[in-house]
Formats: structure tokens, C-alpha cells, sequence
């Protein structure tokens, strides 16, 4: 396991890099308010992180997996999510369409993020489980997933509200149906999805781990007897 030090040389780099991305990024948005809206929970995020930050001990993995859900986040919110041109760029590599990032069709970048959403965030959640509440055996596994689920839906939620809030444009853009009467159900859903598939490799992981240790303490025993 690698030492506190370097996983925080590791929080620092990632930060540094984030903060660079977010930066660049935060030049002229396409929609400035929408933008503002997107980064509200950014700011409560990275607000909640320093204040726990003597309580909060993040693994390595969890770092980096939240690094990679952040740098998500602020591209969505430099174009809209509803309007990240992701089909641009997957031209330049000849990778299959799969959507219209041109807003011809349904964009999929959100159902995307809602996915990294579960998969990635769910390895955060389960350390501070752990580590501040003593999670143990199969409710370190079930209880990030249903934690996962709970944010996904108060999000849908504070989304609904701000929708209301602001005006009808900002609304549109910050919500992102597109249209999808069911949005709201498939958003929450792709982020279950995301943290059953994280906890379910976590533990068969885990098994494999404990199964190959095993063996090998079994290996050496019978090796070292006369």
C-alpha cells in the first residue's frame, strides 16, 4: 500500500492537473450561467474535501478515479451536457457514431456521466465508509451502491428545483432531458448501474485476491514441512 506521503503528493498532482483542466475550461462556456449552476456542487465538493481533509483518508485508486469523474464533469459543463461534441471527436479517431453531439439527435454524453457517476464515485464513498464508519463484510459492498443511488436521486431532485428557479433557458440547459420524459428514471438508473458494476468488480476482486493468498500461504506451508 503506498505510504500517506505519496498518496498525497498524489492528491496534489491530480489537483494541480484538475485545476488546470478546470480552468481552461471555465473560458468562455457556452452557456455562462448554466456553467455556474453545473459548478454550485463543484464548489460544496471541493469545500466538504478541505474541511474533512484530516478525516477523509481517500486510497490511491479513489484519488484517481475521482480526478477522472471531476475533468468529466467540467467538460459537461463547458458545453451543456446536451451539447458536448463527442461525435466530433471520436471522427478523428474513426471510432464508430454512436449519438449527434451536433444536438441533431439525443446527445449521450449525460447518460455517459451518470454511468462514471455510480462506476467511479462509488470507490470514494465505500473509503469513507470504511474508514470513518467501520463498514465491514457485505455492507461495504451494498451500502456505497445505495448511497450512490441516494445522491443520484437528490440530484435529479436539485435539478428539478433550479429548473424551476431560473429561467426557462438556464432550466432547459441545466435539466438536459432533451425531451426524455423519462430522463430523470434512466439518469438514476445509469448510476445504480455504474456502482453495481464497481462493487460487484471490488468484490470479485477481492475473492480472487483472498483466493490466490490463500494458495500460496497453503503452498508455502506445505513446502516448508519435512
Amino acid at each position: 500500500m503506498p505510504s500517506p506521503a505519496g498518496i498525497s503528493l498524489l492528491a496534489r498532482v491530480l489537483l494541480a492537473a484538475y485545476l488546470g483542466i478546470w480552468g481552461l475550461l471555465a473560458i468562455d462556456p457556452v452557456n455562462r450561467f448554466d456553467w455556474l449552476l453545473e459548478n454550485l456542487l463543484v464548489f460544496l465538493l471541493g469545500l466538504g474535501l478541505y474541511l474533512g481533509r484530516h478525516r477523509i483518508q481517500l486510497s490511491t485508486f479513489s484519488i484517481c478515479c475521482l480526478f477522472i469523474f471531476m475533468v468529466v464533469h467540467a467538460v459537461g459543463a463547458h458545453y451543456t451536457y446536451s451539447l458536448v461534441p463527442y461525435d466530433t471527436w471520436l471522427r478523428v479517431i474513426d471510432w464508430p457514431e454512436f449519438g449527434d453531439g451536433s444536438g441533431a439527435g439525443r446527445n449521450q454524453f449525460d447518460r455517459f456521466a451518470h454511468f462514471l457517476h455510480g462506476l467511479l464515485l462509488t470507490f470514494p464513498v465505500r473509503d469513507v465508509l470504511i474508514r470513518n464508519w467501520s463498514a465491514r463484510g457485505r455492507w461495504a459492498y451494498l451500502l456505497p451502491a445505495a448511497l450512490i443511488m441516494l445522491l443520484s436521486a437528490t440530484y435529479e431532485l436539485v435539478e428539478w428545483i433550479a429548473a424551476e428557479i431560473v429561467n426557462e433557458d438556464a432550466g432547459i440547459a441545466f435539466v438536459g432531458a432533451q425531451g426524455d420524459v423519462w430522463d430523470a428514471q434512466k439518469d438514476m438508473s445509469l448510476a445504480f448501474l455504474g456502482a453495481v458494476t464497481a462493487m460487484s468488480a471490488g468484490w470479485l476482486y477481492r475473492r480472487l485476491f483472498e483466493s490466490r493468498s490463500r494458495s500460496r500461504a497453503s503452498f508455502n506451508s506445505t513446502k516448508s514441512k519435512p
